[in-house]
């Protein structure tokens, strides 16, 4: 389906939607345009020519121009000068690039058209119905301060350029900030602000704005605002500048008198309940954000509610400038209330349409909704087998069906992958990788996979189907081969596993996730033992059947700043080893993470681990816990807290303790850095539960880099009661947060 938004236009103020309108009249009578020039007294003359000012508004010019303005010479002028006649100023003036206005002109009509940008929901209206409205701005100074504004003015040569500044008057009881970011985006004096400018160019921009302020404005309700700019010369810094100041009086607010909804039945419970999400109604402002945002709340509560075939035009908006009120007109076609019927595939799909219907979270006879459709979309992209996915609602047979098209095409099946590392108490390794995701269709994978390295040589085949008979279920199973060498053992295994599990992504995370799976171990184990180190060679055949369960409900798989996670893991295996014995592995993890800000996020964590049933002895040494390193104590090495041999190597325990707590905090333009100082706490015990005395401390600082794909860490700790042996730091990096 092509989930592409209407095509919106805005008439050049943004990319959006336009209402329509009829207009009810025209323009207003010329006395109500602007300030007559015979209504200035001589002795505000001089004041007023320091300034230009240019009225706009629903009834002003098409293009902006000057009521009165100042003589802007190259050379300074006396107070005395600029009182001569204005018709000779302006004839001795030199020419910068503007057309003085004929001051005796009547001003041409203008068609009141409101242009809608997308938004939110509007602002509160800041005057009640009825109320008087504040008294037009005065535009005069005081004489005195006039005739000094008018010398800084004259001292400008209008060919330099210059540095201004733009402030905003007369919106505070209307702009929010939507509105004020609007302008902030769109005004093009704020495009050049930090730039030098002459006067004319200063005064184009100015023009424009007062368009762009007028626009904002009938956004609002406000169809017949009054909005004009000023400039006066003022010194900075020891430079010359121009302080431009956007006047803005709102003068009516335009109210709803009549809204029509036509095309949704009264007598029909779902047709009424969608009427109700178009909250708009009479008395309400002419507010276009809100209308829009009804719009699409209406559009969308069809789309969702079982109508796939819904029209809803743009609404049109009456606007009666003699009254100072609109009417609203909104047309819906609903198309039939529709329940799901059958999904055919077509163009070079990697599987057929009966596993597109297993991925779908809907089955047929279920109401349509639109967001199921997005779902479906994305879900079979994920996959990895899909390139591009275009689902399309048909009319089915049934007068009451929508059967689905699904266009697929087919991504690249295979992948190559390669590695290479290093890591304190892992050695340097190379890892390389080939798999073929659709080698057993529907979805079934296999992977080869190959280690190289000075502490680790291992080889494994994979397969892996997802979406096995159910969305979001994936079924495992495994042969590898390993060879081990470990500060606590060395270690050759062959093993054989198998799992089905519910899974969750970076696209897709689950709240809760599951996992039954079963493992056959064959491992020859050497270790030292006894005061001697003698060194000790067991075989050991082991069969488990691990369990899983998982809850989170965190904000992020690779980046949580907000939520708690909970997950249990139990292991019952029997070994046979001389005699077959039995024992039961537990596990329990825990983390949350507290937001303290928009920067700072507090996360902690806490894991216990024990193993009943058995003494550490005799339970294989791969099978016993272990802490330290990136994952576990930062500041240790991998596997080397807990009791140790003589030699001075982990030997593992029955038990394990663990506790972190770290400060995430971002800086940068877009938050995209990261500083992390952490202290991590760990205990390995030989008895069945972890003992605190001796835990082992470790704290230090990490960076991160948060890319498109989730963070990059590096952290640096060190031991704060090391054992003997310890190195005095450990460094770790890897892809997302460390729990």
């Amino acid at each position: 389906m092509n989930l592409q938004p209407p095509r919106l236009v805005m008439d050049g103020l943004v990319t959006g939607r336009q209402i329509g309108h009829s207009v009810g009249m025209d323009r207003r009578p010329s006395s109500s345009l602007r300030h007559p020039v015979s209504s200035v007294a001589p002795t505000t003359l001089v004041g007023a020519a320091m300034m230009l000012c240019v009225p706009f508004g629903a009834q002003a010019q098409a293009e902006a121009q000057p009521l009165i303005t100042a003589p802007i010479v190259s050379d300074a002028a006396s107070p005395v000068d600029s009182m001569m006649p204005l018709d000779d100023q302006l004839d001795s003036m030199p020419d910068i690039g503007l057309d003085w206005p004929d001051l005796g002109a009547d001003d041409p009509a203008i068609e009141t058209v409101s242009d809608a940008p997308l938004a939110d929901l509007s602002s509160t209206p800041p005057f009640a119905e009825g109320a008087a409205l504040p008294p037009l701005p005065v535009l005069t100074p005081e004489a005195d301060e006039g005739a000094r504004q008018a010398e800084r003015l004259a001292a400008i040569d209008p060919t330099r350029p210059l540095r201004y500044a733009v402030q905003l008057k007369g919106i505070d009881a209307i702009a929010d900030t939507l509105f004020r970011t609007r302008f902030d985006t769109l005004s093009e004096l704020k495009k050049g602000e930090d730039d030098d400018a002459n006067v004319a160019q200063v005064t184009r921009r100015a023009r424009t704005d007062v368009e762009l302020l007028d626009r904002l404005m009938r956004t609002r309700g406000y169809y017949n605002a009054r909005v004009v700019y000023l400039l006066d010369a003022a010194a900075g810094g020891g430079q010359q500048r121009l302080d431009v100041t956007m006047d803005v009086t709102p003068r009516s607010l335009y109210r709803l008198t009549d809204v029509t909804v036509a095309g949704l039945s009264s007598q029909d419970p779902r047709e009424a309940r969608l009427r109700a999400l178009f909250t708009v109604k009479a008395g309400d402002p002419a507010d276009t954000d809100a209308i829009l945002a009804s719009t699409d709340a209406l559009r969308g509560g069809l789309a969702e509610g079982g109508y796939p075939f819904a029209k809803v035009e743009e609404p049109v908006l009456h606007v009666d400038h003699d009254a100072d009120n609109a009417s609203l007109d909104l047309i819906v076609a609903a198309g039939g209330y529709r329940r799901y019927g059958t999904i055919s595939v077509t163009g070079d799909p990697p599987f057929d349409a009966v596993h597109v219907t297993e991925i779908a979270r809907f089955r047929p006879g279920d109401p349509y909704r639109h967001s199921e459709i997005v779902d479906l979309q994305r879900a079979l992209v994920a996959t990895g087998l899909v390139g591009s996915a275009d689902v399309t609602p048909e009319r089915a047979a049934s007068a009451d069906g929508v059967d689905l098209s699904v266009h697929l095409t087919k991504a690249p099946p295979r992948t190559i992958a390669g590695e290479l590392g290093y890591g304190t108490g892992e050695g340097a390794r190379a890892e390389i990788s080939w798999s073929h995701r659709n080698l057993f269709p529907p979805e079934g994978a296999l992977t080869l996979r190959g280690v190289v390295g000075t502490r680790e040589q291992s080889a494994s085949a994979t397969f892996r189907r997802n979406n096995f008979k159910r969305r979001d279920r994936v079924l495992n199973g495994q042969l590898a081969f390993s060879n081990l060498k470990r500060d606590a053992y060395q270690a050759t295994q062959v093993s054989l596993s198998a799992s089905l599990e519910r899974q969750t992504n970076i696209i897709f995370q689950k709240a809760w996730v599951w996992s039954l799976g079963t493992e056959l171990i064959l491992s020859d184990e050497r270790d030292l033992y006894g005061a001697s180190l003698i060194p000790r060679r067991r075989t050991y055949f082991i069969a488990a059947a691990p369990v899983s369960l998982t809850y989170d409900e965190s904000d992020d798989l690779l980046d949580p700043t907000r939520g708690f996670r909970l997950g249990g893991r139990l292991s019952p295996e029997l070994s046979l080893q001389d005699s077959t014995f039995g024992y039961v592995r537990a596990q329990v993890d825990a983390s949350a993470y507290v937001p303290m800000s928009q920067r700072l996020t507090v996360a902690g964590r806490v894991r216990l681990g024990t193993i009943v049933g058995a003494s550490s002895d005799r339970i294989a040494p791969t099978r016993r816990y272990y802490a330290g390193g990136g994952g576990s104590v930062r500041g240790y090495s991998y596997q080397a807290i807990g009791p140790r041999d003589l030699n001075n190597d982990p030997v593992g325990g029955r038990s394990l303790g663990e506790i972190s707590l770290e400060a995430r905090f971002r800086f940068g333009n877009a938050n995209q850095f990261g500083i992390v100082p952490f202290i991590d706490a760990g205990t390995i015990s030989s008895d069945p539960w972890p003992s605190i005395t001796e835990m082992r401390v470790g704290a230090g600082l990490g960076v991160r880099y948060y890319s498109s794909f989730g963070p990059i860490r590096i952290d640096v700790g060190t031991p704060v009661n090391p054992q003997p042996g310890d190195s005095r730091i450990g460094v770790y990096v890897s892809l997302g947060q460390a729990f």
